[in-house]
């Protein structure tokens, strides 16, 4: 146990007289994270706070262009500009103006009323609950057209969430003319509900505890763990260029000449960067809990939460640090190592849905991303923040980041002893 606090020892001094590489290693996770947050942060308010302004061109002038105009209105996400001229609002969203016109079709309240009650008086006919029981002739009327002028540089969701709202309304009021056409054929009293026009079906998104309240994750939920574990993973940079020069320099020659292994050289170097992992992993909880809410983010909820954090922490740091030892371990230069190793961890990133989530990726690489060691780390953050689940649950994720610590490590010291087999 002694050599391998010695071993500590020597690589604490290593890496304390590096104060430049030192830093970078909690600046860069901290401006990373800060970044990321505010950026995602302004998108969310921008969809869920500020308005989006929309030309609003109304060549109809009824009530179904007024019940379209009045749920968008209470939809709280756009703002309604009208607008007397399609050639022009066209031009204006062509331009880049605006994103989004919505032109209502002339006649279309007229119309429709018109087919409705056509269509509600010859079923009535056909049943002989007319009193002239003969069909009358439908008149033949065109399809109505809600034009939906979008920027090209308009994001698909955006289109999509805009279409499906719109043509929801429409739906909804076309069922409303129907029921409110029969109503008037078959009772001349008003204020007698025949037809109940309120929907039965609705949605409610529920939490997975809390069942009167949901549980919404927000930008600080998703950017600690996300940031924090590329940032732990990225030690295998110094850990690596470290023993690297290490090789070169001769300190490990030296080393051998004493009653040492190589796996207690390596435990002390697990012992120490464990501990700088931790930090930068604490100091990330700080930042969310008490820097966010002063920069206007959301503020990190983690009552409750704190010992099961670090026990994520532990682990994807062991990951992290078994990664970078056998990267040091193999690589001959720090030409080799320190390329790799940030190229190995943008990978890494990416395949574990720390950019891009993973359910928004195609269904090879969902497959691919359950290799990351990031994925997993990243799986049991989540766990922890936003399902509230007990550590019984979290075994599977952190009982992957061990074995892979314990893998990397293995062979790392199998290579090494048969790399210096005499």
């Amino acid at each position: 146990m002694h050599k391998i606090w010695a071993s500590a020892y020597k690589e604490f001094l290593l890496l304390t007289r590096d104060l430049g590489g030192l830093s970078v290693l909690f600046l860069m996770p901290i401006l990373l994270v800060i970044t990321i947050t505010i950026i995602q942060d302004g998108t969310f308010k921008t969809l869920k706070e500020t308005k989006i302004p929309v030309l609003w061109v109304d060549q109809d002038q009824g009530d179904i262009s007024k019940t379209i105009y009045q749920g968008l209105v209470e939809s709280n996400t756009l703002e309604l500009i009208e607008n007397t001229s399609e050639t022009e609002a066209a031009a204006l969203v062509n331009k880049g103006d605006f994103q989004l016109a919505i032109v209502i079709p002339e006649n279309l309240s007229k119309d429709l009323d018109k087919k409705v009650n056509e269509n509600v008086t010859g079923m009535l006919a056909k049943f002989g609950l007319e009193e002239d029981s003969i069909v009358p002739l439908k008149t033949i009327l065109s399809p109505k057209e809600v034009r939906l002028y979008f920027d090209p540089a308009t994001q698909y969701t955006f289109k999509s969430s805009i279409k499906n709202g719109i043509d929801q309304m429409i739906a909804k009021v076309e069922t409303q003319s129907i029921y409110k056409a029969f109503q008037q054929q078959v009772t001349d009293d008003p204020s007698e509900v025949i037809f109940d026009t309120e929907s039965f079906i609705t949605f409610k998104e529920i939490g997975p505890e809390d069942r009167e309240k949901a549980v919404i994750p927000n930008s600080t939920q998703h950017n600690i763990p996300a940031w924090t574990l590329f940032a732990i993973f990225f030690i295998i940079l110094p850990l690596s260029i470290n023993m690297v020069k290490e090789k070169n320099q001769g300190t490990f020659v030296r080393l051998r000449t004493n009653p040492i292994s190589y796996a207690t050289v390596l435990a002390g170097k697990t012992l120490v960067y464990l501990c700088v992992s931790l930090l930068q992993f604490g100091l990330m909880l700080l930042i969310g809990v008490y820097l966010f809410p002063n920069i206007g983010l959301p503020k990190l909820d983690v009552a409750g939460k704190v010992p099961m954090l670090f026990v994520v922490a532990f682990f994807a740091g062991l990951a992290a640090i078994g990664l970078g030892l056998l990267l040091g371990t193999i690589a001959k230069s720090q030409e080799q190592s320190a390329p790799f190793g940030a190229t190995f961890v943008v990978i890494l990133a990416a395949l574990g849905g720390v950019w891009v989530p993973v359910f928004a990726m195609p269904s090879f690489m969902q497959t691919l991303s359950k290799l990351s060691p990031m994925n997993w780390g990243l799986e049991a953050f989540y766990d922890v923040f936003l399902r509230n689940i007990g550590f019984s649950e979290l075994l599977p994720e952190i009982s992957l980041l061990f074995l892979f610590f314990v893998a990397t490590a293995a062979i790392a010291i199998v290579y090494n002893e048969r790399k210096n087999a005499v």
